[in-house]
């Protein structure tokens, strides 16, 4: 136990030791068929992690919305889940979750052509994450992301990924490993197929990851992410060694799963 946080920490432990709702495994039975791929101590191993996620994050709903545990609990597993096997402290520096009814407008401002111009767009937005710890989500993006395990699109994925991505201070497309070795293996395998990526966009050849992902080393980690979690035997097929550093990372091997489980295949 932490002597920084005695009382977080044995909060913790009785929350552990309750029972998880009933209503709560249903929703995430009907919601987040990705989780179905799980076994039983891992499963058990997930619902505690939700239940202190929710009671330590604020969830907070915006443009009309009224957070329910649906809400909650919809969004908590598909966070949860990239927390289940790696070293964590649950997101900690994140504080709010806001949750809007529809996507939303992000105000960003781009260089002009002319030299010291700059224009200010607004773009509809599905998520967003930032580093003052506060994860923004469209509750039908969430939704439609949640229920369709297969199409390797996951907002919050995505987004919660960028908040491993930061806990080091800084978003760069690498989150805390374990060891110098790591570090240089990844830096070896995500350059190159970062690099890769943004020769097929730039040549218009296809490629299983978004285009998004060549935007910068950020956004290939969270869209990369993706694709691991919800199509994965492609991503192993077509990107071995790209593959195989998620799975040292999260330490997970979802394209067994998707193996073992004719559910999810």
């Amino acid at each position: 136990m932490s002597l920084l946080h005695p009382f977080r920490d044995h909060h913790r432990k009785e929350l552990g030791e309750q029972p998880f709702p009933s209503a709560w495994s249903q929703i995430i039975d009907r919601n987040v068929p990705c989780c179905r791929g799980l076994h039983s101590d891992e499963r058990e191993r997930l619902e505690n992690l939700i239940k202190v996620f929710i009671a330590e994050k604020h969830f907070e709903g915006c443009g009309g919305m009224t957070v329910t545990d649906e809400i909650k609990v919809t969004i908590a597993a598909q966070a949860c889940l990239l927390l289940l096997n790696i070293h964590h402290n649950y997101y900690e520096r994140l504080v709010s979750i806001l949750v809007y009814p529809e996507s939303f407008n992000f105000e960003q401002e781009e260089q002009g052509l002319a030299a010291g111009t700059v224009s200010v767009i607004n773009m509809p937005v599905s998520g967003l994450s930032s580093s003052c710890g506060v994860v923004v989500l469209s509750w039908p993006d969430t939704m439609a992301g949640a229920r369709r395990p297969d199409d390797g699109m996951n907002v919050v994925f995505h987004e919660f990924a960028h908040q491993l991505d930061q806990l080091d201070g800084t978003m760069n497309g690498t989150p805390t490993l374990d060891s110098a070795s790591m570090y240089r293996e990844w830096a070896q395998v995500l350059g190159s197929e970062y690099k890769r990526l943004q020769e097929e966009v730039e040549t218009n050849r296809p490629s299983i990851i978004s285009d998004y992902g060549a935007t910068k080393p950020a956004e290939f980690f969270a869209v990369v992410t993706e694709l691991f979690f919800e199509r994965p035997v492609e991503l192993r097929q077509q990107h071995p060694a790209l593959y195989d550093e998620f799975r040292k990372y999260y330490r997970q091997d979802p394209a067994v799963q998707r193996r073992n489980n004719p559910v999810l295949s």
